[in-house]
């Protein structure tokens, strides 16, 4: 994943996560992270697995055409 894109996903994932009011920890503590791992996804500083970016659009409640290409 491009620095680009890994950047757009954690901007998407950090609007779903404050929209939803929740905390960096709430989402990492229901995805199975450590909140400091889930701190460098939002920043687009770490390649996700796909079963990490699934875990984290069914929590957030997003959709696989919202992911950044």
């Amino acid at each position: 994943m491009n620095t680009k894109i890994r950047k757009e996903l954690g901007i998407k994932l950090k609007e779903a996560r404050e929209k939803q009011k929740l905390t960096q920890a709430d989402v990492a503590e229901n995805t199975d992270m450590t909140v400091n791992y889930y701190a460098m996804v939002e920043r687009g500083e770490t390649n996700l697995t796909h079963d990490k970016i699934s875990k984290l659009f069914k929590f957030l409640k997003l959709k696989a055409s919202e992911l950044p290409l």
